[in-house]
């Protein structure tokens, strides 16, 4: 089945883990086993071959740099504008992957239904196409700056990350939207683009959505009923984004599948996390929402994680085809299953890109 994945860092992966993600995951696993530098080295589940065998044609892909003033508990970039040079780098891999036929990036729906019409006629030869989206807004220096993303094809910004930011507060840590913060909704507003509440702390999350106007995805979000944490959403939440016509995707980082993760220590083996957990986050969204529309795949997968912190069962990202059997066990229909995979991913973008 045709797949669309909401959240890559494949930049990220490129350009601060070395990764060459054209080659075969073994030859980039077997570059990495003697590195120590990072606890998923060896371990990564994502390369364009493995996208390619999985049918994953169509992603959310990313820039993501975080401003790390005095004081973060968490690293970072010294200076927005390092952020902003960093975002640059990374932005300068997605062009060439361009010219190489590796990618193909996706900036108006017309351009999403003539890719979806290319993979099924050829997937082999058509390059996998991506949506850039910005997880956390610190590298736009200022507001001005967002125009400058905008037209190079800039489509979604998640406002925050992890801790304090510039423009939002994120995951384990709590304030209102700064000043900057609406700003860069009313701009991000008047451009059309896509908010991603993914991230944003309850305090900003509400803001926000009061605030916005436009349309709002959460690329990959869990439900806070199943693991109790601030990184996930509450079922008010839920309801709020399911009143937006919002897509949640799942995410298939462990620690957000099942409750008691301590990372460094727990295992996909010891913990029993597999793709059931994955379906258990499918399904409570479903049940919740009362119907199949919002919720989709946001993997995260090689998200800052690699095996050790992924469903034990699997092994690289096209797996997720494993879902499609599980799914059907669980009493999901066919059509149900292809909105799952794909279908409310690009229904919303149907509507939202311009």
């Amino acid at each position: 089945m045709f797949i669309f994945d909401a959240h890559l860092d494949l930049s990220m992966n490129a350009m601060e883990w070395n990764r060459d993600l054209r080659r075969p995951i073994h030859e980039i696993r077997a570059r990495e086993l003697q590195m120590k530098d990072k606890p998923d080295r060896g371990l990564n589940t994502v390369c364009f071959p493995e996208m390619r065998r999985g049918n994953i044609g169509l992603c959310v892909a990313t820039l993501i740099g975080r401003f790390a003033k005095p004081g973060h508990p968490l690293s970072g970039w010294r200076s927005a504008e390092q952020c902003w040079a960093q975002l640059q780098g990374q932005l300068a891999w997605y062009r060439l992957m361009e010219r190489q036929k590796q990618m193909a990036q996706i900036r108006t729906s017309a351009e999403m239904n003539a890719h979806l019409a290319a993979w099924s006629r050829d997937s082999t030869n058509t390059p996998v196409g991506y949506i850039l989206s910005m997880e956390c807004a610190d590298g736009i220096v200022d507001v001005s700056f967002l125009l400058e993303f905008y037209q190079q094809g800039l489509r979604a910004i998640g406002p925050a990350h992890y801790g304090p930011g510039t423009y939002a507060y994120g995951t384990d840590s709590s304030a209102p939207l700064s000043p900057k913060g609406r700003d860069l909704l009313r701009e991000m507003d008047r451009l059309k683009m896509i908010l991603d509440a993914t991230h944003l702390c309850d305090q900003a999350f509400w803001e926000a959505l009061d605030l916005y106007q436009g349309p709002v995805w959460a690329s990959h979000n869990n439900a806070r009923a199943i693991v109790p944490h601030n990184r996930q959403y509450s079922d008010d939440q839920f309801k709020a984004l399911f009143e937006r016509g919002s897509v949640i995707g799942v995410a298939f980082d462990a620690w957000m599948l099942v409750p008691n993760w301590v990372r460094g220590q727990t295992t996909p083996a010891s913990s029993g996390v597999s793709l059931q957990n994955v379906a258990d986050q499918i399904d409570y969204i479903c049940q919740l929402s009362g119907n199949d529309n919002h919720v989709g795949i946001g993997s995260d997968l090689d998200g800052a994680f690699g095996q050790e912190q992924s469903p034990g069962d699997l092994e690289t990202i096209a797996d997720l085809q494993k879902l499609v059997p599980i799914l059907q066990k669980r009493g999901f229909s066919e059509s149900s299953i292809e909105k799952v995979m794909h279908g409310n991913f690009v229904s919303f973008l149907s509507r939202a890109l311009v």
